[in-house]
C-alpha cells in the first residue's frame, strides 16, 4: 500500500473562454479552455466573503474534439483528470511555470448553450412562447392515438393469454 499514489482532480465550473482546439504536427486534437470554480463562506463575524478559483484544462484526442464542439464561454460542467506541472522559458528568456488539468472525462450540466449574442431571458423566454403549428398539433394528436390504441391493444392480448392457460 505504501507504494501507491494518487493525482485525480475533480471540478465542476463554469467555461471562462471559448475552447481553442489545435492539432500537433502528428495530427493529434489538443482542445484547451479556462474554468472558474466558486466558493463563498461566512466569517465569524458574520460576513460573506466569495473566491474565484480559475483554472487551464486541456483535453486530447476525440474529448479534445467533442470539448470543441460542444462547449462554450460560460458552459457549467463536471472534469475529472490530473494535475499537471508544465516549465518554459518565454519569449523574454523568464522562466516560467504553470499547472494544467489534463482531463479525462467531462460532463456537461447545464441544459443547453445560450446561443451567440442572445442571453439567457431571450432564450427562456423564446422558449415559453413557442406555440406548435397546427400541422404539429395534428401530427402530435395522431401519434398520441396511435399510442392509446397500441395499449389497448396490449391490454387485449394479455387478457387473453391469461384466459387461455390452464389454471394450475
Amino acid at each position: 500500500m505504501a507504494n501507491r499514489c494518487l493525482n485525480k482532480v475533480i471540478l465542476i465550473g463554469n467555461l471562462t473562454r471559448d475552447p481553442e482546439l489545435r492539432y500537433t504536427p502528428s495530427g493529434v486534437a489538443v482542445c484547451s479552455f479556462g474554468m472558474a470554480t466558486n466558493r463563498s463562506w461566512k466569517t465569524q463575524s458574520g460576513e460573506q466573503k466569495e473566491d474565484a478559483q480559475f483554472h487551464r484544462i486541456v483535453a486530447w484526442n476525440k474529448l479534445a474534439e467533442l470539448c470543441s464542439q460542444l462547449l462554450v464561454k460560460g458552459r457549467r460542467v463536471y472534469i475529472e483528470g490530473r494535475l499537471q506541472h508544465r516549465e518554459w522559458t518565454g519569449n523574454d528568456g523568464v522562466k516560467r511555470k504553470d499547472a494544467e488539468i489534463i482531463i479525462s472525462n467531462m460532463i456537461i450540466l447545464d441544459p443547453r448553450p445560450v446561443t451567440q449574442g442572445g442571453n439567457l431571458e431571450e432564450e427562456l423566454e423564446k422558449a415559453v412562447a413557442y406555440t406548435p403549428t397546427s400541422e404539429e398539433k395534428v401530427i402530435t394528436d395522431s401519434l398520441k392515438a396511435d399510442q392509446k390504441e397500441k395499449v389497448s391493444v396490449k391490454k387485449g392480448k394479455e387478457k387473453k393469454k391469461k384466459k387461455e392457460e390452464p389454471p394450475f
